[in-house]
């Protein structure tokens, strides 16, 4: 059996009864439909940087993608980028980056394969790849059939999609980008990133130079992969951001004034998680046992000395969530894919 652990981000999780890794979308799909057709489990893994498996492992086949290939086409002032789903995300932004493609540059930095990008809707300091995505490439597991969805079919909403909500029905075998072709980046839109370019929210900047502070912020963070940075084993951000409705946006205005908040196009309210769990009394470096809160930033949940387990890390994930609903009313929602296991009520 083959251990689960060392291909995830944050060295969890126990064996896999049956591995084998995928090297063309052909054979991913033949995996798949003969797992189906023999009704075993099967878990198809990513790059391992958004999910949480459990210490028991996983009692089926998992099948590891590693599809690889990117063709380029030309659509007026606009590139056609289709990318494996087994490609690395960060290598695409810095070519993206290199050949004066706009879009995705200010999310450099995101661990992961090309093919979590439409689960997650990824996104980062102001970008989601539901802004560029024209269509996803995937295997129905429900109908047998590949299907090419345009970004309308794909329920793309803030880090959720219509994949996200049917993890077993849909395997992403790629994904087509559509870019500008400018040196230059989209309208900058957040606030940090505008600050630290010392440019105004809405102006843009060199490609490079977006990048290149974008990657700065996310290893502040400890949110580019490092070896030797132990806050970087983590899954990235463990919660969203909590959006509110108006009503409890208000109520928590009463509770908490002058919190930091983002009015939404619907109407609604979108709060920092990070902010909720710091002020919830769960700082920076906040230990339970063998895992902690990330010292660098209070989203991310780490497995610092690789000592810990699922067991650990999701006891320490419905601390904090508790302490926040207790304080605020708020309920967090785990960001990263939970494979055999919960956080529970």
């Amino acid at each position: 059996m083959e251990m689960l652990a060392p291909y995830t981000t944050l060295r969890l999780g126990g064996p896999a009864r049956d591995f084998v890794e995928a090297t063309s979308a052909e054979q991913l799909v033949s995996l798949v439909a003969d797992a189906d057709r023999n009704e075993v489990p099967t878990l198809v893994l990513g790059g391992g940087s958004n999910v949480v498996i459990s210490d028991e492992g996983f009692d089926g086949l998992v099948i590891r993608v590693a599809t690889e290939g990117v063709s380029v086409s030309r659509d007026g002032e606009q590139v056609v980028v289709t990318v494996e789903s087994g490609e690395d995300w960060d290598p695409l932004v810095a070519r993206a980056v290199a050949e004066g493609w706009s879009g995705i540059e200010c999310m450099s930095g995101i661990p992961g394969l090309v093919g979590s990008t439409p689960i997650q809707n990824v996104g980062a300091y102001g970008q989601e790849v539901a802004q560029t995505i024209r269509c996803v490439r995937a295997y129905d597991r429900r109908t047998r059939q590949v299907v090419d969805l345009e970004a309308r079919q794909c329920g793309f909403s803030y880090r959720d999609s219509a994949f996200k909500h049917d993890l077993a029905r849909y395997v992403v075998l790629a994904v087509t980008y559509a870019l500008d072709i400018s040196e230059m980046s989209g309208a900058v839109a957040y606030e940090e990133l505008a600050r630290r370019l010392a440019v105004e929210v809405g102006e843009s900047v060199p490609l490079d130079q977006a990048r290149e502070v974008v990657l700065g912020l996310r290893r502040g963070k400890g949110m580019v992969l490092d070896p030797d940075d132990p806050d970087t084993r983590s899954a990235g951000s463990f919660f969203t951001n909590a959006i509110l409705a108006p009503e409890q946006a208000d109520e928590l205005a009463g509770r908490a004034p002058g919190h930091p908040r983002w009015e939404q196009p619907d109407g609604s309210v979108k709060v920092p998680a990070g902010w909720l769990i710091e002020q919830a009394g769960y700082p920076k470096g906040y230990e339970r046992g063998p895992v902690r809160i990330s010292t660098k930033h209070t989203l991310a949940l780490t497995n610092p000395t690789d000592l810990g387990t699922t067991a650990d890390l999701l006891g320490l994930a419905r601390e904090v969530r508790d302490g926040v609903r207790e304080k605020f009313g708020i309920t967090l929602v785990n960001e990263p894919v939970l494979v055999g296991c919960v956080l529970g009520e």
